[in-house]
């Protein structure tokens, strides 16, 4: 299998199983994981997610050899597509994503690895842009990527195409924990039974607002924030 689940508890496990191919997306990996996120989102059972790799690497992004033969514009504008889907995926869910980035995270592999809402970095990893050193551009990685680090640093991630350690990663915001890799796994599911703990109507009004609010100037983002605070006020009487 291209991708593997495993529920823990509450928590599912989704492993990105191309280890050959240092986990590479092709299109099937790709829609394989848009459907498992949105199936695990579905699922009243499943309260978190926790992403990782097999093998050495968490992800080294877009599959270039399947790139290099989708010739026909209409099959390169849908893979593109998807790949605008899976990105967009995240944000869109009620239940929150941990990645455990195992590896070297590069291209759209780093996009995958801060697209969750937390995460958690392996020591040995590093985690980059190196488009430009191909002579492309990080073009749909930049969005999410320009939301989360200073402008600064995301131009220097993505103009320069140099990899970044995981305390570097750190520092910029881009990872929330640093760890060998054996306390990997078990620092990123800390993260999710705690996140799975939180009542889902919270939660979901959490995340919503969350990502609402970040692209709102101040005043509309407080008007945002006080609708939430009228529907949310009894959180006693929330259920599960």
């Amino acid at each position: 299998m291209i991708l593997q689940l495993e529920d823990v508890g509450a928590v599912r496990i989704l492993t990105l199983n191309r280890p050959d191919k240092r986990n590479a997306l092709d299109v099937n990996l790709t829609s394989a994981l848009l459907e498992s996120l949105r199936s695990a989102d579905a699922e009243d059972g499943v309260r978190c997610v926790v992403l990782t790799g097999a093998g050495k690497a968490f992800c080294a992004g877009a599959d270039l050899g399947e790139m290099k033969n989708v010739l026909d514009p209409k099959a390169a504008d849908q893979r593109t597509d998807l790949t605008v889907q899976l990105h967009l995926a995240f944000s869109k869910m009620v239940t929150p994503v941990v990645t455990a980035i195992n590896g070297a995270a590069m291209g759209g592999g780093a996009g995958l690895a801060i697209a969750g809402d937390l995460a958690v970095m392996a020591k040995s990893a590093k985690i980059g842009y190196p488009e430009t050193k191909h002579g492309i551009v990080a073009a749909i990685v930049m969005a999410n990527l320009v939301r989360q680090v200073g402008r600064k640093a995301a131009f220097e991630l993505v103009s320069l195409g140099e990899p970044v350690d995981a305390q570097r990663a750190l520092q910029l915001g881009m990872v929330n924990r640093v760890c060998s890799l054996d306390e990997l796994m078990p620092t990123a599911l800390g993260f999710a039974d705690k996140l799975a703990a939180v009542k889902r109507p919270a939660m979901a009004e959490t995340k919503r607002l969350f990502h609402e609010v970040a692209d709102l100037p101040l005043a509309a983002a407080l008007e945002r924030g006080r609708d939430t605070n009228k529907r949310m006020r009894n959180f006693a009487q929330l259920k599960k």
